[in-house]
């Protein structure tokens, strides 16, 4: 299968030829070739991957983008008052625009919501953070992302859970653009639940998120959901007792896609070694984009390994629509800025591409220098 040009995005991605092969089949979503062949290992295999013992964490498959799985969590987790449960309220950590994200989708849902800031090249403090934690005894559960990819900054889980698990606070990981491409011990950190989507660092396609989330907490949510199609409770209780059944239509294409791309990751070699290959994208790119002039916005120390956001360089002739157009036209689609302060164009490193691919960008970048 030919692609016209390689997607340097963080999410869809390029993928094998061999994840989209598996969508040329037809699945019955009643049948036990799907739900059991399918669904089910599937759900298995993401506990397994987030190092959690199945008989305490558990995982939901959700239909729709990443952000339908984020709000299913937060929807779903997030208690509502009722009889003598008091509502929880939930804090965001917010350097870019999908924590902002989480934060408008508490808010739409009434929930009550408080943010703690930094800039978006920046680590939120974990000073500020405990400090907030301890005057606030109302919030209940804290939410952040673990790759921002606004700017392509990598926030350490690490440095946050424990002063989220010390102060006694529900922790939610929105691991969107890292799970699969990192690795984040689930149950080692302490965080209670973690969510992602099919099209990013396990290389599937898009339409299916997933939750990985601690079964005690999830067992306590019947009734909190906003939304019938998010709740994610009744959800993961369907296709508990339904042995992979889901509630509504599955998007079986996908998730037989999914099943695939699982299957290469782990014939790659696991988390590390597919981490090694993101690593070694980013690293023959960022060598190479200093060599042509241009400058990162994220810290060395903070940068992930999934996309990298550029500054444009200093020349009135600089236009990105045409240096896009001039790179797709080479056989690569890269990704315009968010970063809000900072004039600035993103480029992906995860998918199915290797440091070759990196290497073919740079010649095609170096030969379309049009400002210089």
């Amino acid at each position: 299968m030919s692609n016209p040009y390689l997607l340097l995005t963080p999410g869809p991605l390029s993928t094998s030829d061999t994840v989209k092969q598996t969508m040329m089949r037809d699945w019955c979503t009643w049948d036990d070739d799907y739900n059991l062949g399918v669904v089910q290992p599937i759900r298995q295999q993401l506990v397994e991957l987030a190092h959690c013992d199945a008989s305490q964490y558990t995982s939901v498959l959700m239909q729709g983008s990443g952000s339908f799985a984020v709000e299913s969590a937060i929807g779903t987790l997030m208690p509502k008052e009722n009889g003598e449960q008091k509502a929880g309220k939930l804090l965001v950590l917010v350097n870019g625009a999908y924590g902002q994200r989480i934060a408008q989708i508490a808010q739409y849902m009434n929930i009550g919501t408080v943010t703690l800031h930094a800039a978006e090249s920046e680590w939120v403090s974990t000073e500020a953070l405990r400090q907030l934690l301890n005057e606030d005894a109302a919030i209940s559960h804290v939410a952040m992302v673990h790759c921002e990819t606004t700017s392509g900054i990598l926030n350490p889980i690490e440095h946050y859970a424990p002063v989220v698990k010390d102060a006694g606070k529900t922790l939610i990981v929105d691991a969107m653009s890292s799970f699969g491409g990192i690795d984040i011990d689930v149950a080692g950190l302490n965080i209670d639940c973690i969510i992602s989507s099919a099209n990013k660092c396990i290389q599937g396609v898009p339409g299916m998120g997933f939750v990985i989330v601690r079964t005690s907490l999830l067992e306590q949510c019947e009734g909190n959901a906003r939304s019938l199609s998010l709740d994610l409770y009744d959800q993961w209780k369907t296709m508990e007792s339904g042995q992979g059944k889901w509630r509504f239509t599955s998007p079986t294409h996908v998730v037989r896609a999914f099943q695939q791309a699982m299957k290469e990751l782990h014939e790659e070699g696991g988390v590390n070694s597919r981490a090694k290959r993101y690593a070694d994208n980013h690293q023959t790119l960022v060598q190479g984009m200093k060599k042509l002039g241009f400058e990162c916005v994220v810290e060395d120390e903070k940068q992930s390994p999934f996309i990298t956001t550029f500054k444009y360089p200093q020349s009135d002739q600089f236009d990105f629509k045409t240096l896009y157009d001039r790179l797709k036209q080479a056989g690569f689609v890269i990704y315009p800025g968010k970063v809000t302060d900072t004039p600035c164009f993103r480029i992906g490193h995860i998918g199915e591409v290797y440091p070759q691919d990196m290497e073919n960008l740079l010649r095609a970048l170096e030969a379309n220098l049009f400002w210089k």
